[in-house]
């Protein structure tokens, strides 16, 4: 069987060298580039060695060309710049790129969205089949309930999760926007500090939690006067992210250039 060539972006990252470790376990899978931030001690080095364990044969580069020359399809859980260069990268290749990066802005959307239109890109703030069949738990309630519901979305992560909201928090804020028909960005409330006034009705109100080990909680309140409902996802291992990231590349194999998500992988649109 031909294996898939997979490059891995980020190698040293708790993300990444889970990627790894389940790519090197796989019979269908094969690690062939793993790339690095400029200046990382692991750069020129192999990856396993570096992570404790056995050498894989390979360098970890801080070059997106070099590391995808022998790949179908790049998994990458890195930084805004780091992964709109990629899809620039993917795109005059001709790669898949599997996309779970937190914290884009707008712009950064629009150049990934640009750079599949020569390649096929799948992107979620969220790659587990829990979290994505939550989402459309989500939009449907949403949909079902008027303003008399307040929606709250409450987040929680490890210490070292630079961005928030999360990226799943934004997946399931939009999620609720779609289902009542109007425009996150039009009714999202992100801080509430000192004397804030009433809530607004129809607000969608976002709060993270940081401290610990935490892997990722998130709950969708949705709150009346005598009543809550409450949809809930717990992750307790990482791996459901890389696993799902994972199969977004076998499923993306062949597929027409564009924009997907997980929905899409998992058959859920």
């Amino acid at each position: 069987m031909d294996r898939i060539g997979i490059a891995v972006m980020g190698g040293s990252g708790r993300m990444g060298r889970m990627l790894c470790d389940l790519i090197r376990d796989s019979d269908d899978l094969r690690l062939v580039g793993v790339t690095e931030a400029p200046g990382h001690p692991w750069i020129g080095h192999d990856p396993g060695r570096m992570a404790g364990g056995a050498d894989t044969g390979l360098c970890v580069t801080d070059t997106p060309a070099a590391a995808i020359t022998d790949a179908r399809a790049v998994i990458d859980f890195t930084t805004p710049g780091a992964t709109v260069a990629m899809a620039q990268a993917c795109a005059q290749a001709g790669i898949v790129h599997v996309i779970g990066t937190t914290g884009l802005s707008r712009d950064d959307i629009a150049a990934i969205d640009r750079a599949a239109r020569q390649t096929t890109i799948v992107r979620a703030g969220n790659m587990s089949l829990g979290v994505n069949l939550l989402t459309q738990l989500v939009r449907q309630v949403a949909e079902s309930l008027d303003d008399d519901y307040d929606i709250e979305i409450v987040e929680a992560h490890h210490r070292h999760k630079v961005d928030a909201p999360s990226g799943t928090a934004l997946m399931l804020g939009h999620a609720a926007a779609e289902g009542r028909g109007v425009d996150l960005d039009a009714v999202s409330d992100r801080g509430r500090d000192g004397i804030t006034g009433a809530r607004g009705r129809g607000a969608i109100g976002f709060h993270a939690i940081r401290g610990g080990d935490i892997v990722g909680e998130h709950d969708v309140v949705f709150a009346a006067d005598g009543e809550r409902i409450v949809l809930r996802h717990v992750a307790s291992d990482r791996s459901v992210f890389a696993r799902g990231a994972l199969r977004a590349a076998r499923w993306a194999q062949g597929k027409a250039p564009g924009a997907y998500d997980m929905l899409d992988v998992l058959g859920l649109r």
